[in-house]
């Protein structure tokens, strides 16, 4: 039996159809909605991340061939698996599994999928880089929703370590974007820029765009603000 095989028989053994049914109306996987067609086996998040860690040493390849896998704790597992290898790997490593994550996008098709894994891989790996902002740029104008919202949530390994200038570039970028899941994620990532790198970063950004920008976005930029200062962005008074 194969290593693969044995992470997929692992994350069987603790799957509910109860917890599953929740987690296919939780993840929108009817028709037309965004994660439409994805199944789901009913699997705990820590109950995965102990899967991983138990098989944080799976080859590439086989972590590249569950990634392949229609079942949606498969690929989080995946992607759980090579955030530990990551943090672990030297140079040459790392850049082997920035490339098998980047030509992989189709497969994190969920933003639990891109959130688990986005600021621990590709944030990290372009840190230093000369193309850091050509990529992110390329990702943030993709027409895949994963591949935007990629581009947004690698930016909060910068925005932790006090850096706001490549998140403001892209949520600049992703600013009317159609899809509600990027209007939050460009929300969240706004909001961590204010806890984060100063408040008047943020309100320095908002004040340029909150006007116009969704209004789910801004409702969750501006969360932890004041509830007076919050109804005043709401109602353009600021």
């Amino acid at each position: 039996m194969s290593e693969e095989q044995a992470v997929k028989d692992a994350l069987a053994a603790l799957g509910t159809p109860e917890r599953a049914a929740g987690a296919a109306s939780f993840f929108k996987t009817g028709p037309g909605q965004y994660g439409a067609g994805d199944i789901f086996i009913g699997i705990t998040v820590p109950e995965m991340r102990r899967v991983a860690a138990r098989y944080r040493d799976l080859p590439l390849q086989e972590v590249e061939a569950l990634l392949q896998s229609p079942i949606h704790e498969h690929r989080l597992t995946a992607l759980l698996i090579l955030v530990l290898q990551y943090a672990r790997a030297d140079a040459v490593g790392q850049t082997a599994i920035y490339d098998l994550y980047l030509r992989n996008t189709t497969r994190i098709n969920n933003w639990d999928l891109v959130d688990s894994s986005a600021e621990y891989i590709v944030g990290p790996w372009l840190k230093d880089r000369p193309e850091k902002r050509e990529a992110l740029a390329r990702l943030a104008v993709s027409p895949s929703l994963w591949e935007r919202r990629i581009a947004m949530l690698a930016t909060f390994a910068y925005i932790k370590q006090g850096d706001a200038t490549d998140a403001l570039i892209v949520a600049e970028i992703l600013l009317h974007d159609s899809h509600d899941l990027i209007h939050k994620a460009v929300g969240w990532m706004l909001r961590e820029v204010g806890k984060r790198c100063g408040e008047p970063i943020e309100e320095a950004f908002l004040a340029t765009h909150y006007r116009t920008m969704p209004r789910t976005m801004l409702r969750y930029a501006i969360e932890r603000f004041p509830e007076k200062r919050r109804k005043a962005y709401l109602a353009g008074t600021v």
